[in-house]
């Protein structure tokens, strides 16, 4: 089997490909290249749509990785881009070239609808065309004010976000399982969750979180994450898997020393490794030959592996680990690098 085909099994009995397209986000007013991705985003104060792609973008390349053998789609309603993702879909449904039940479509619970679960999974299941996702995740875990200034990044005042703190993520949790009756998903999980806030949700949970979808690459391995998650059960799924566009990560020498003792770009290395670590990873494009490339994962070996593990072992002793997304929520989400 092709590494791109790897499957691995929830704790629900069902599998989820080891390989997904992660939809993107395209800011496309002007702001200054030196700008992170998290600081654009999650400091937007702009109308809706600031944050959408170019018109049709994502529709092809949704339809096109489903056509050249994607069957992994993890999207987010914060991304406004849902009823593109859906056509996308609908066009691979109708040309035949797959049926629903071999896809697995993941989309997440947004911050300002912590208090309402399923009216939020409703409104994604409307967006996207379908009649239930394959897996539904808490996107971070905390709430934002529903009733606020902004409907997806309310502000209070001073500037500082807009945070429910008397909202525990654990009664978004206590919702999100009671949306497994309803039909509507085939499997709940979180995203952006510590190991500290995994502690505080598991005792409390009648379910266990099939995947809890972090940012995760060699410059930021949150070992610990992935040995609770294990330990539990959950899947992990990493977003964000080359660092940052244009990163460190690329020319990283260890990085670049396993591409050219494979014949491979540094992104293939880079999105084969979390495959050999167990973990889902997901690819953000939409241009269709770098989607088409992205599924040129290879095996890596010992050897490979090992190069690797060095790597992120010199960062850890230099403290030198790399996060690339962290929102200005001014919540503490237990993150050893963060706190």
């Amino acid at each position: 089997m092709a590494v791109a085909d790897v499957r691995f099994k929830l704790n629900t009995g069902a599998e989820i490909p080891a390989l997904g397209l992660g939809i993107p986000l395209f800011l496309f007013l002007s702001h200054s290249p030196s700008s992170s991705l998290s600081s654009l985003f999650f400091n937007c104060t702009d109308k809706l749509g600031t944050w959408q792609s170019a018109p049709g973008e994502v529709e092809t390349a949704v339809s096109h990785a489903i056509s050249v053998g994607y069957r992994h789609i993890d999207g987010a309603f914060c991304y406004q881009n849902e009823e593109e993702v859906g056509r996308g879909i609908k066009k691979a449904l109708d040309a035949g070239i797959v049926k629903r039940e071999d896809l697995f479509v993941t989309t997440k619970l947004w911050c300002t609808f912590h208090t309402r679960v399923e009216e939020a999974l409703d409104l994604s299941l409307k967006n996207l065309g379908l009649d239930y996702v394959d897996l539904y995740l808490v996107h971070w875990p905390t709430a934002m004010n529903p009733e606020g200034n902004h409907p997806l990044f309310p502000k209070l005042e001073d500037g500082s976000r807009d945070i429910v703190h008397s909202h525990s993520h654990v009664t978004t949790w206590k919702s999100m399982e009671k949306l497994m009756a309803t039909g509507k998903t085939k499997a709940i999980g979180v995203s952006n969750y510590s190991k500290r806030y995994l502690e505080e949700l598991l005792p409390q949970a009648t379910i266990i979180p099939a995947v809890n979808q972090i940012e995760n690459h060699p410059a930021l391995p949150q070992q610990e994450i992935i040995d609770f998650c294990k330990q539990h059960g959950i899947i992990v799924t990493a977003y964000s898997p080359l660092g940052s566009t244009g990163g460190p990560l690329f020319s990283a020498a260890p990085i670049v020393e396993v591409a050219q003792r494979r014949g491979v770009s540094p992104a293939i290395v880079l999105l084969s490794w979390h495959v050999a670590r167990g973990t889902v990873v997901l690819a953000k494009s939409v241009t269709p030959s770098r989607i088409e490339a992205n599924r040129q994962l290879i095996q890596l070996d010992e050897t490979d592996m090992e190069i690797i593990a060095k790597y992120t072992a010199d960062l850890a002793a230099n403290n030198a680990f790399q996060r690339f997304v962290y929102p200005a929520f001014g919540v503490d989400f237990g993150f050893p690098d963060k706190s």
